[in-house]
């Protein structure tokens, strides 16, 4: 059978392409960390039977100039850039695990949340620009944080708050009463965004959660808050946000994902009280190695059972 791995992330990890070689022996990679859409990259995946896919659109333009492709195998945990429903309709079944990166990902919201509380990362700008200023910030302890999507990710965070004796309101879709406590209960968004000191968001993007963090919902947060989305970027309409940190209405955000990646907005990333990284929680290299796993398992199991 023809495999074939748009993922650039996979494709330049030894290990993994060692041990997807050991179940197929044509397998083609993106080694040149192409970023492939519209005709390259159907000319990419070409007559492959099973495709491992990373960030890549999987919806009916692709998968009709395709139609060798019998799984699609997402090395990932989001699922938006694959039309399931394009899937369904041409037969093509779907690998993927959820959860698999969710330490690495909570990892990085939980360091968001002490740096930004405490102004390492502001008072580390000021300092190397050649201002002393000792203001250390407020405690991550005993704060307030709402989460928002208490999924697998969502969940992870709340787990490690625990010893920092944070009060958790929780939001989600689905019904969460079982995972409710004494520290954590169930809240609509309003009060989320009104009341919480930090605001942490682990959704996945839908027609329902695009822009869910606007100009109205950043103007009743409080103005000690800290707003962080290691989630997707077009949750978050980014001018919105870059509006509400230049005139200080939240004391700060931290952004892992954009509207367009690589954002392009120099004057919105030089923001002191911004931090962004470059779409990296999920890629500590035991998150890569875990996704990897996920990856190659899963398109094992579709194709023996196709």
């Amino acid at each position: 059978m023809k495999i074939v791995v748009t993922s650039r992330s996979f494709s330049k990890n030894e290990t993994l392409k060692q041990e997807l070689d050991k179940s197929f022996s044509e397998v083609k990679y993106n080694s040149e960390g192409l970023s492939l859409a519209g005709q390259e990259l159907i000319d990419f995946v070409g007559d492959s039977d099973g495709w491992i896919v990373g960030l890549e659109q999987v919806d009916a333009s692709v998968l009709k100039s395709c139609t060798s492709v019998k799984v699609v195998s997402k090395y990932g945990v989001g699922l938006d850039n694959i039309n399931l429903e394009d899937c369904k309709q041409v037969g093509v079944k779907i690998g993927w695990k959820g959860g698999v990166n969710k330490l690495s990902v909570a990892e990085m919201a939980l360091g968001f949340m002490i740096g930004l509380s405490r102004n390492l990362y502001s008072s580390t700008f000021q300092h190397k620009s050649g201002l002393w200023n000792k203001d250390g910030g407020a405690q991550l302890t005993g704060k307030k944080v709402g989460i928002i999507g208490y999924g697998h990710i969502g969940q992870e965070v709340s787990r490690m708050l625990v010893p920092f004796k944070c009060s958790i309101l929780a939001n989600d879709i689905i019904n969460i009463d079982h995972l409710c406590n004494h520290r954590v209960r169930f809240a609509e968004k309003q009060e989320i965004f009104e009341t919480c000191d930090v605001i942490t968001i682990h959704t996945p993007l839908t027609d329902k959660t695009l822009g869910i963090i606007n100009e109205k919902v950043l103007k009743i947060m409080k103005p000690n808050a800290i707003f962080i989305n290691t989630a997707r970027g077009p949750l978050v309409v980014q001018n919105d946000l870059k509006v509400a940190l230049k005139n200080s209405q939240i004391h700060g955000a931290a952004i892992d994902v954009y509207e367009e990646e690589p954002p392009g907005d120099l004057e919105f990333l030089n923001l002191e009280n911004l931090v962004c990284t470059p779409h990296i929680g999920g890629n500590s290299k035991e998150a890569v190695l875990a996704m990897g796993m996920s990856a190659i398992t899963e398109l094992r199991s579709q194709i023996a059972n196709s």
